[in-house]
Formats: structure tokens, C-alpha cells, sequence
């Protein structure tokens, strides 16, 4: 992310998804104070949408303001990444069972496109494209399960599961594996075999955590 602001959201928003970014990408270590000033001049606007980002950051949990002190990244931590693949099995488990009764022959040709364009960037070895059609073939499973309630609390961690994804494709030997166990899926789906569906999602969801971690070390 280049720090430049875009107009698509609230000014306080593309700050708070800015600096979402920095401190899980490890541009600001753990404990690392965020100087209003600082990033003032760096992302050129004013105090007032910063203060109002570091907060909404404060909710999230990965930024901690302490009275008379300021704001520290508390960063992405081991345990964290733990946790966020622990609520994704469980939920992204639960929302592929719906998405194999309920999607439709449009969504299922959406998938196979995004599978098709995952190949072809994997054949490229273009990691961005990849991962783009990653996150966009995840995102057709979880509203082609119907469940507005479950897409949406997919979608709310989206940012650290992005975060998680980009270290591991940035790794050649990684994106025949993902492409690999993508295409196991999707074949269930085809299939609508959901028990397979549901197998193969809790293989890919444990492969991924274990390279998430395996990143997550070196880093």
C-alpha cells in the first residue's frame, strides 16, 4: 500500500485501512508508538481522522491507546493467528455445507472463472493475481451460502485472513499447493458432494494456518 488516500470510503476509514495494513504487514513492530504527527505528515491530512482511525483501530484491538501516553500497534501476534484460523475452520466449515445446497448455476460458473484465472496466474508465478482470485473465490462460497449473517462475519476479518494469504502465496512452491487444494473444493462443489465439500475446506483451512505459521516465524 502506497499511503495514498482514496475516496471510495469515510477519510477516517481509508486512514484506519492504511494503517490496518502497516502494522499487520510488521511495518510497526509490537509496542511501537503510532505519532499523530508523524502520520499526519506521512499520509498528509489533518489530526482529527487520524485520532478518529486510531480509535476505530483501538475497537479491533490491534492498536492500544493509553491515557497521556498515546497509541501503540499491539501488531498480529502468533496467538492471534491461531485464533483467526480457529474461527475460520469453524465458520467457513459450516457456510461451504449451505454454499454446496444453495449455489446457483451463475455462482458456480463465477467460481470455475475464478479457479481458471487462479490457474492461469499460478502458471505465471504472479502471486498478486493470485491471490486477488483467492480472496474473490472464498468470497462466492460465502455468499453463495445464503447466510447473510455468516458472509457477514466472514467478511468482518477479511483484512488478517488478506494479510495472512499475501505472506504465504509471496512464497513460489505455495501456489501450486493452494491452487491444488482449491481445486479440491471446487470439484465438491461441482459435485455437490457436501461432506467432501466440508473435508476438503477443513484440509485447506489446516494446510493454510500451518503455512501462515511457517511465514509468520520468519518474518
Amino acid at each position: 500500500m502506497t499511503g495514498k488516500v482514496k475516496h471510495d470510503l469515510s477519510l477516517t476509514e481509508e486512514i484506519a485501512a492504511i494503517l490496518r495494513e502497516w502494522i499487520l504487514q510488521g511495518r510497526y513492530r509490537i509496542g511501537e508508538q503510532l505519532k499523530e504527527s508523524v502520520l499526519c505528515d506521512t499520509l498528509s491530512v489533518s489530526r482529527t481522522p487520524v485520532r478518529e482511525a486510531l480509535k476505530l483501530l483501538a475497537a479491533e484491538g490491534i492498536v492500544e491507546i493509553l491515557p497521556n501516553r498515546g497509541a501503540f500497534a499491539r501488531g498480529f501476534t502468533k496467538q492471534d493467528l491461531r485464533d483467526l484460523y480457529a474461527v475460520r475452520a469453524a465458520i467457513e466449515e459450516m457456510a461451504i455445507g449451505l454454499t454446496v445446497e444453495n449455489i446457483t448455476d451463475e455462482e458456480l460458473a463465477r467460481l470455475e472463472e475464478t479457479y481458471d484465472l487462479m490457474e492461469f496466474y499460478t502458471a505465471k508465478k504472479n502471486s498478486k493475481m493470485v491471490l486477488e482470485q483467492n480472496h474473490r473465490f472464498h468470497e462466492i462460497i460465502y455468499h453463495a451460502s445464503k447466510s447473510r449473517f455468516m458472509a457477514q462475519m466472514l467478511l468482518s476479518y477479511q483484512d488478517y485472513v488478506y494479510q495472512a494469504r499475501k505472506a504465504t502465496l509471496s512464497i513460489p512452491d505455495n501456489l501450486r499447493r493452494v491452487l491444488s487444494e482449491h481445486g479440491e473444493i471446487l470439484s465438491a462443489i461441482q459435485a455437490r458432494d457436501r461432506t467432501r465439500a466440508m473435508e476438503q475446506m477443513t484440509r485447506h483451512l489446516r494446510n493454510a494456518k500451518e503455512r501462515a505459521e511457517a511465514r509468520w516465524r520468519t518474518r
